[in-house]
């Protein structure tokens, strides 16, 4: 569809006297502001698949070139791709999505042939469940003692009533747990090894000072504990309060990580002479792959049926090989090191990003458990 052009040469946007169709100052399109409902519709769906042309066209140098795309990019040769903050707030977005979606499945329905009623179980105790079938070293009976101990017995969930807030015994090892489905939305639950088992953070404070010194929590865990029972006493749900404030806070710890990994690549390879932003950009670049990767992979996880595990490690294997092998491409493409300064330099910032990681993961914890009401 044609456009109308305006036959003023001052941008309606800044004033600037044009010398063509678009503002040399501020960018914006000489177009007439009257225009029909088609104009306007086309000029939307314009943009819409510009965006789409241009995200497409920089997937291919970004899967297929590991590093291109960030030497073009840097080079100036940028007008036929998708600027790095957008792509990577796009792919972010649906990585997240799905990956909150993969780890938040429903309640594994597990119906007992013999009973007429079906409980629930949740996908780490099935794949609990799953783990004692397959261990040749038990016996039928460890077996059957080791399902009772995670409140399954003989293929259905255990009368709740018998076992809730109890202690077993199983190969030598005491297991703490609840299978109360009401105390477990209430938040009245124990931690599999916890050996306390107090109702009030009263009388937790109590059993602590009966121990040594060395073997109390420490102040970390003593303030999780008190907002646990915060939570219990207002009749939350603990886990899924924690783990929806992840949810949220996970995006910004990435946001917090991307320059923290571009100044450890700074570090790492200041004999480049990069400016700081050229590693942002590169950390963006890479980030992006490792997430869209990650969700192709996720994807397929969910598709495929549980009984296709063996199939599902292959390609976890597969795709970390290759994402490992992508790294060291990239590097060396872009910072052009030798194959052996290349190995030794991953090895120093993994080793560094991983650390970063993990105390920003730490962080976030205490962020969402401040936060969280």
């Amino acid at each position: 569809m044609k456009k109308h052009y305006r036959h003023e040469t001052d941008c309606l946007n800044c004033g600037t006297d044009l010398q063509g169709n678009f503002c040399h100052k501020c960018g914006q399109e000489n177009l007439e502001m009257k225009e029909s409902f088609g104009h306007m519709l086309n000029h939307a769906v314009s943009d819409y698949f510009h965006f789409d042309y241009q995200f497409f066209h920089t997937l291919k140098p970004l899967f297929a070139k590991p590093g291109k795309l960030t030497v073009d990019y840097l080079a100036g040769r940028r007008m036929q791709y998708l600027h790095p903050v957008k792509m990577y707030i796009f792919i972010s977005l649906v990585f997240f999505v799905v990956f909150f979606k993969q780890n938040g499945k429903d309640l594994v329905k597990v119906t007992d042939s013999k009973e007429k009623g079906s409980a629930t179980i949740s996908p780490l105790k099935a794949k609990m469940l799953e783990g004692i079938e397959k261990d040749t070293s038990l016996t039928p009976a460890e077996k059957e003692k080791a399902k009772q101990a995670i409140g399954y017995i003989s293929g259905s969930v255990a009368d709740h009533d018998s076992i809730k807030n109890t202690k077993k015994t199983v190969n030598g090892k005491t297991v703490y747990y609840t299978d109360d489905p009401e105390e477990v939305a209430k938040g009245n639950f124990n931690f599999i090894g916890d050996k306390d088992s107090s109702k009030t953070y009263d009388e937790y404070l109590k059993n602590q000072s009966k121990h040594p010194e060395g073997e109390r929590d420490g102040l970390i865990l003593r303030y999780i504990k008190k907002k646990s029972y915060d939570w219990k006493s207002q009749g939350k749900n603990a886990p899924e309060i924690l783990v929806e404030g992840l949810k949220h806070n996970a995006p910004k710890m990435m946001f917090v990580l991307l320059p923290l990994f571009a100044l450890i690549l700074k570090i790492a390879f200041w004999k480049n002479h990069k400016l700081y932003v050229e590693h942002i950009i590169y950390s963006i670049h890479l980030h992006c792959f490792i997430f869209l990767f990650l969700t192709f992979t996720i994807i397929i996880g969910m598709i495929l049926p549980h009984s296709w595990s063996n199939v599902m490690n292959w390609i976890s294997f597969i795709t970390t090989i290759s994402i490992i092998w992508y790294v060291y491409r990239s590097f060396r493409v872009v910072y052009n090191r030798s194959r052996w300064r290349t190995v030794t330099k991953m090895l120093g910032v993994s080793l560094m990003y991983a650390l970063a990681t993990g105390l920003c993961f730490f962080v976030f914890i205490v962020i969402t458990m401040l936060t969280s009401v």
